[in-house]
């Protein structure tokens, strides 16, 4: 992977060409959003928007021709967290923004992609009428599974959207790291945590979401991206302050992936790292750095 950052950074047709060669693809185009988020990171806003103007014409072919707004939205999406790590050079700030963004690409879905998600919704249904035909047909009782609506598949998008965005953002990051300042993003993410007031917020904003019914769920959920990142960083941080292989981060992270509760864990111990500051009592390398996770290779 490090190759393709080395690759971008010879010049500007090298950055075009990956900018370009994956933003029509929805396989490859989280690719070109992070290339264009280590252009902004690095270069600067001038030269990062310039990459996602060209990359736009792909990106928009798929949305207009398919109906497919999901490349064109990651790219605007790390574009627009890319701006603000570069501005900020805060990462926490910067991993909260992306709730905003959820919330905004969930509601241009529902205003802009109507026809998009009558699509997901016959794929859905079809999907779990071929479920319920295959292991509920033998049962004296029909089973019928609930069928997501319009308002819960854009709320789904929106925070799959932001949280794409946060990990093509934390790509772009450490390939900077690694081509300008070996070991600066490891510090940076492992300092990754939220003050009590914050914390709560969020918290206190995804139960009133989830208060206003089964089809909010999913809109609540982008209430605890950054949360769950900040999990994420805590459990970085204690492996580094025990020494830990990472081998042992590779078992955390299928279980994370696979586990449901393994995700309320996370979060649950980021709420608690917002009260207690489990670094501060760890020490070692899985505390913040000296500069607080800012960094001076933008230029």
């Amino acid at each position: 992977m490090r190759i393709l950052a080395e690759f971008a950074m010879r010049g500007r047709l090298q950055a075009l060409f990956l900018a370009v060669a994956g933003a029509g693809s929805v396989l490859f185009c989280w690719i070109s959003a992070a290339i264009i988020a280590l252009v902004t990171l690095r270069k600067g806003a001038g030269e990062g928007l310039w990459l996602l103007l060209w990359a736009l014409l792909p990106a928009g072919t798929v949305a207009f021709v398919f109906g497919d707004s999901g490349p064109l939205a990651l790219l605007l999406a790390t574009t627009a967290l890319a701006l603000v790590l570069r501005y900020t050079v805060s990462l926490s700030l910067t991993v909260l923004v992306a709730t905003g963004i959820a919330v905004v690409a969930g509601l241009a879905t529902l205003l802009f992609g109507e026809a998009y998600l009558a699509q997901m919704v016959d794929m859905f249904d079809q999907f779990l009428g071929s479920l319920e035909e295959t292991y509920f047909q033998d049962r004296e009782t029909a089973v019928q599974l609930p069928r997501p609506v319009p308002v819960q598949i854009a709320g789904m998008l929106g925070a799959g959207t932001a949280t794409m965005g946060v990990l093509c953002l934390l790509l772009a990051r450490y390939w900077q790291a690694a081509l300008y300042n070996p070991g600066g993003f490891g510090a940076e993410f492992r300092a990754l945590r939220y003050p009590v007031g914050v914390s709560g917020a969020l918290v206190l904003a995804g139960l009133v979401a989830a208060t206003l019914g089964l089809a909010y769920r999913t809109w609540a959920m982008m209430f605890f991206i950054p949360l769950s990142f900040a999990g994420l960083a805590l459990v970085h941080a204690r492996a580094a302050s025990r020494g830990s292989s990472s081998g042992w981060l590779s078992v955390f992270y299928v279980a994370w992936v696979v586990f449901d509760p393994v995700k309320l864990v996370v979060v649950m111990f980021a709420i608690a790292d917002s009260w207690f500051n489990f670094r501060q009592r760890w020490g070692g390398p899985g505390g913040p750095p000296a500069n607080d996770g800012r960094r001076d290779d933008t230029g």
